[in-house]
């Protein structure tokens, strides 16, 4: 038998581990920095607590779990041959493999609402599965690292993560956008062209315009029965200014009978005001009025990043969800939340070089392997390396020194360490720096640093 990957997953070399764990560890530090604590969910959920979250479309991509056992008995022959696929899946499949970390984070907080201090900040970095066709950063099996708060409405939740995303990608030295834009200004939208009943069809293909341009979206928005004189008064989405704030100044004279479409611009006006005047970049923000990201659950603020120098999709997205607990049947706990694909923002950092050398875990001294007593001598000195905290290794073997070094050059190990009998007569020990090629000969003391 061959071996072979599933498509859309991938294995991780030791190199590639180290970089995902240097990004990791940016991001952790920097949701503690802004008060967010640790959570994790299970792998998968309920079938029933992910369907209806997603959207349409986000249901097709969710990866079901047959049940276990002989589950096609309780399944009638008749049943096999109907047209009717869910109610099919929901007699051989109850569970699912979780399609992103906000909805189980959701259960979560149903569930445990009594025993959490409001507003509940948690950060949560956990793999994902989606049935998706695989493509250049797009993967069935990723990351996610996201970041939420929920019981609170203040807006002020919305200015620091634009603020968190902005430090991160500081931090990983990637030049970033931050679109944004508000689901009720979707609404107004749908309210100015007369198809509120159409709002989640407008949306969903309005989300796609980066990837089938104008004319595309058009095409959707007819075949999906939206009529063309409600599209034509849409035209002037398509052609923005740059200027955010008088962006927002022309809705402002479109929505004059939107009170919902009021409200977005209003709340998106003080997001774009706060954070300029905490000297973030305008160059940085952009009011982008078609992004819609199509899921069910916003009803506020959405957020998506794209790195300046990388034609790649969104590395990070998220927004409002006042409405998504109710689902579970727990009211009144407004949330918000912002995501980071780890794995897009990897290929992002591997394409423009960003990884430092500390992002890799190359072994610090490999111990040369002469044989006999010196085996003993060399297996203490790494053990008092190793309580300094300092990586140290024996070569396994005791083969030709040229075997050795080339083991130490292919590894990327740093130093080549000799202990043999001269050296441990004279309480010293010689080292190769492979890098640069110099060799010295030191004290023991020295050489630990004592």
């Amino acid at each position: 038998m061959k071996p072979s990957l599933a498509r859309g997953t991938r294995d991780f070399s030791a190199l590639e581990v180290s970089r995902r764990r240097y990004i990791i560890n940016t991001l952790q530090k920097n949701f503690e920095l802004f008060g967010f604590q640790p959570l994790e969910t299970p792998s998968f959920e309920n079938l029933s607590t992910l369907t209806g979250k997603y959207g349409e479309e986000g249901d097709r991509l969710i990866f079901k779990i047959l049940n276990s056992g002989n589950y096609l008995d309780k399944v009638s022959a008749e049943e096999l041959h109907v047209d009717n696929h869910q109610a099919l899946t929901k007699k051989i499949s109850e569970k699912a493999l979780r399609y992103d970390l906000t909805v189980p984070f959701a259960r979560y907080v149903s569930m445990n609402h009594g025993q959490l201090v409001f507003p509940f900040k948690r950060y949560q970095i956990q793999p994902v599965w989606r049935a998706d066709r695989p493509a250049k950063g797009r993967f069935r099996e990723f990351y996610q690292c996201d970041a939420d708060v929920v019981g609170s409405e203040s807006l002020l939740q919305e200015v620091d993560l634009v603020q968190l995303y902005l430090k991160s990608f500081s931090d990983l030295k990637i030049p970033v956008t931050i679109h944004m834009n508000n689901r009720k200004i979707l609404s107004g939208l749908a309210e100015y062209a007369g198809i509120t009943d159409k709002l989640i069809e407008f949306t969903v293909a309005l989300d796609k315009l980066d990837k089938i341009g104008k004319e595309g979206v058009v095409k959707e928005l007819l075949e999906r029965e939206i009529a063309q004189e409600s599209i034509d008064k849409l035209e002037f989405l398509f052609n923005q200014t740059d200027d955010a704030l008088e962006n927002l100044l022309q809705l402002k004279e479109k929505f004059a009978d939107s009170e919902i479409g009021l409200k977005g611009v209003e709340e998106l006006e003080f997001v774009l005001t706060q954070s300029l005047n905490l000297g973030v970049d305008m160059q940085n923000l952009v009011f982008n009025i078609t992004l819609a990201r199509g899921l069910d659950y916003y009803t506020g603020a959405i957020f998506e990043v794209k790195a300046d120098e990388v034609a790649m999709g969104s590395i990070g997205g998220g927004g409002r969800y006042d409405n998504l607990t109710e689902v579970f049947g727990v009211k009144n706990i407004p949330g918000i939340g912002i995501s980071f694909g780890l794995d897009r923002v990897y290929l992002v950092m591997e394409e423009l070089q960003l990884f430092p050398e500390e992002a890799t875990t190359n072994v610090e001294y490999l111990f040369a392997n002469f044989g006999g007593e010196e085996i003993v001598e060399a297996l203490k000195l790494i053990m008092k390396l190793r309580e300094k905290g300092i990586s140290a290794e024996l070569y396994p073997e005791n083969s030709k020194l040229n075997k050795q070094f080339t083991f130490a050059e292919k590894k990327g190990i740093k130093n080549l360490v000799f202990l043999g009998e001269e050296e441990i007569k004279n309480g010293t020990v010689t080292f190769k720096d492979l890098t640069a090629g110099e060799q010295k000969t030191v004290s023991v003391e020295e050489f630990l640093g004592l």
